[in-house]
């Protein structure tokens, strides 16, 4: 599957339609546009005294803690995650001095219908890494709990480096794509080889019965 980008909007009747790249339109009732998001720090004033890093976040160290003395940062406006989930593990990592933020996985969902749960590097990011890249991908039509389900809609994708044997990412599109990134993350934090979920013996019948299956197709990038 190759992604589409978007080339223009028009009027589609009374709906909207999202040209692509590729000929094709996407057509809906609405139009929702994510435009990103940036920290209002100009909103502490000019004099503030708060390091800024290149991407115009509080500079922060592995404890949340600013370039001024007695002030951390949490949330959105330290640049480490954009997420409910994350900003309320930064709570959790302040409060435990023996934790850090230092090499925290991001998984994140989009609940959408069916759901995107993604984590670790996309196809292109590990593509343009110089690494040996492993593959493999699987249509939800495949998955025999999707078709019990009748929600056959989607795919699974893990990526996994060739030589380290380190999972590199993965996104799952369809029936339970939140929590199938979630157990990829937990693995990657836990720095687990895709060889060692591989070998793992999963429950049948449900959608996370085939990332054992994945792991066990991949093929060269």
């Amino acid at each position: 599957m190759v992604p589409a980008r978007a080339t223009g909007v028009e009027a589609s009747g009374e709906d909207v339609a999202v040209l692509c790249d590729d000929g094709t339109a996407v057509i809906g009732s609405q139009l929702l546009v994510a435009a990103g998001r940036r920290p209002n720090v100009d909103l502490l004033g000019a004099e503030h005294g708060l390091a800024i890093d290149d991407r115009g976040y509080l500079a922060i160290d592995s404890r949340f803690a600013t370039s001024v003395p007695g002030i951390w940062a949490l949330g959105d406006v330290n640049g480490h995650g954009a997420f409910t989930h994350t900003a309320y593990q930064d709570s959790q990592i302040l409060l435990d001095p023996e934790r850090t933020v230092d090499g925290r996985i991001t998984a994140y969902a989009m609940f959408t219908d069916p759901p995107l749960g993604r984590v670790g590097m996309t196809q292109a990011e590990a593509a343009a890494s110089g690494r040996r890249v492993l593959k493999a991908e699987l249509p939800m039509s495949s998955v025999s709990r999707a078709v019990l389900d009748s929600e056959t809609i989607g795919l699974m994708r893990v990526l996994a480096d060739a030589d380290t044997e380190e999972i590199l990412g993965a996104t799952f599109f369809g029936l339970g794509g939140d929590d199938l990134a979630q157990q990829i993350g937990l693995a990657m934090q836990a720095k687990i080889g895709y060889k060692t979920v591989r070998d793992a013996l999963p429950i049948h019948p449900t959608v996370a019965e085939f990332i054992p299956t994945l792991f066990s197709s991949l093929t060269e990038l």
